[in-house]
């Protein structure tokens, strides 16, 4: 059960980090998608919590159902959407508008996801003991010590050095090598993202007490309330700061990928086309077999 459960965790995962980087650049580098991204609290807690046979019994079960709705009813909008973006992109539009466009409607396929996630996310941290939720805390805290050591390096400089590499990597991965132009669009970009990391790195911590807060009380009756607006309305618990910063980096990035696109070339932009169309047959081939119900997971309704 255990590796059918990774496979649809796997499966599912790809599918967002995916949106989250089909507009060039993955979110561990942009920021742009943050503000979604704790709907992946089912894998989170499931990797930092050793779960019971039971709970995994009713994960995976609640996962099979998550895959079979997702690609029934979305998959055939994300493949829409990237034949949209692949013909703006070969006619040459690539104005800021467009770009904003094709950006909100990217961002626009998280809240239906969030919707099915919400409940399975309840219904797994509800059932944590208390054991349980002293090991998440832990792990939560380790973790975070860890990315503060690999994210925040000495100096601004280094910062910033450190954002534009991971930057160019990924895009690179949709553009082809960047040139000179679009290496100096990013280093600037960069260099102006100030306190991003830190920001981010602070709204993360806060949200995760608030998250430990619902769970030392998660018997109540508002438990599910509450999850679900951790998991909806993050920025409220991240702070005015980190609200700020989401909206600056959502303007930055689509100046960004406009000028990065109007730096360049034929190649890139056919390098580019053909990777939207490929991720397109990617969708478009993902077969949506019905979900076999079995005594061990009998209730395949995600509610």
């Amino acid at each position: 059960m255990t590796s059918d459960r990774t496979h649809l965790k796997n499966r599912t995962g790809v599918v967002v980090a995916t949106l989250c980087a089909v507009l060039l650049v993955g979110c561990s580098s942009t920021k742009l998608a943050y503000r979604y991204a704790d709907w992946g609290v089912v894998w989170w807690v499931e990797d930092y919590v050793s779960l019971t046979a039971e709970q995994e019994q009713r994960l995976a079960s609640d996962l099979q159902a998550l895959q079979q709705w997702h690609c029934q009813a979305e998959l055939p909008r994300y493949s829409q959407w990237l034949s949209a973006l692949a013909s703006d992109i070969s006619k040459g539009a690539t104005s800021p508008a467009t770009v904003q466009y094709h950006q909100q409607q990217l961002l626009g396929f998280v809240p239906p996801l969030l919707d099915q996630i919400v409940p399975i996310a309840t219904r797994l941290l509800a059932s944590l003991t208390d054991a349980q939720v002293r090991e998440l805390a832990t792990n939560m805290a380790a973790k975070q010590r860890e990315l503060e050591q690999e994210l925040l390096p000495e100096t601004p400089e280094a910062r910033a050095a450190a954002r534009a590499e991971r930057t160019r990597e990924r895009l690179e991965n949709w553009l082809g090598p960047l040139n000179t132009r679009q290496t100096e669009i990013v280093a600037r970009w960069s260099a102006n993202r100030n306190r991003q990391t830190e920001i981010w790195l602070a709204g993360r911590r806060a949200w995760q007490s608030a998250l430990l807060d619902a769970l030392a009380d998660r018997h109540s009756r508002d438990f599910d309330d509450r999850v679900r607006d951790l998991l909806v309305h993050s920025e409220r618990v991240r702070g005015p700061d980190y609200q700020r910063m989401r909206a600056e980096s959502e303007q930055a990035m689509t100046q960004l990928i406009h000028d990065l696109l109007q730096a360049a070339d034929q190649a890139q932009l056919r390098h580019l086309a053909g990777r939207a169309g490929d991720l397109r047959g990617d969708f478009d081939a993902l077969s949506c077999t019905p979900v076999r119900a079995t005594a061990e997971a009998p209730d395949q309704t995600v509610r």
